[in-house]
C-alpha cells in the first residue's frame, strides 16, 4: 500500500509541474516570444493542452476570470498541493 501511495505522490508532483509548465507556455505563447508556427512548438502547446485541460476547465466554469486574469491554474496547483499534504499528513500514518 505504501508503494502505490508514493507513485500518487510523483504523479501527482509530476503533475504539478506539468501545470506549471502550461503557465509559463501560455504566457510564452501569448507575447510571442515563441514561434507558434513551429510544429515542435504546437506539439508540446498540444501536449500541455491535453494535460492540463481536463481538470483547468470545471474550474473555469466556477471561477470566472478577474480581469483577463486566469486563476485557475493556481486554485488547480493548491488542489494538488491539497491532496498532497492529506496524502502525507493522513494516508501515510495509516499504512505503517
Amino acid at each position: 500500500m505504501r508503494s502505490v501511495l508514493d507513485i500518487i505522490m510523483i504523479i501527482l508532483n509530476l503533475y504539478y509541474w506539468v501545470v506549471i509548465a502550461n503557465v509559463i507556455f501560455s504566457w510564452l505563447y501569448a507575447f510571442n516570444v515563441i514561434n507558434s508556427r513551429n510544429q515542435f512548438v504546437a506539439s508540446i502547446g498540444q501536449a500541455l493542452y491535453a494535460l492540463t485541460e481536463p481538470f483547468l476547465k470545471p474550474i473555469r466554469r466556477v471561477v470566472p476570470s478577474i480581469g483577463g486574469l486566469d486563476l485557475s491554474p493556481l486554485i488547480l496547483l493548491l488542489g494538488v498541493i491539497f491532496i498532497q499534504s492529506v496524502i502525507s499528513r493522513y494516508l501515510y500514518q495509516i499504512v505503517w
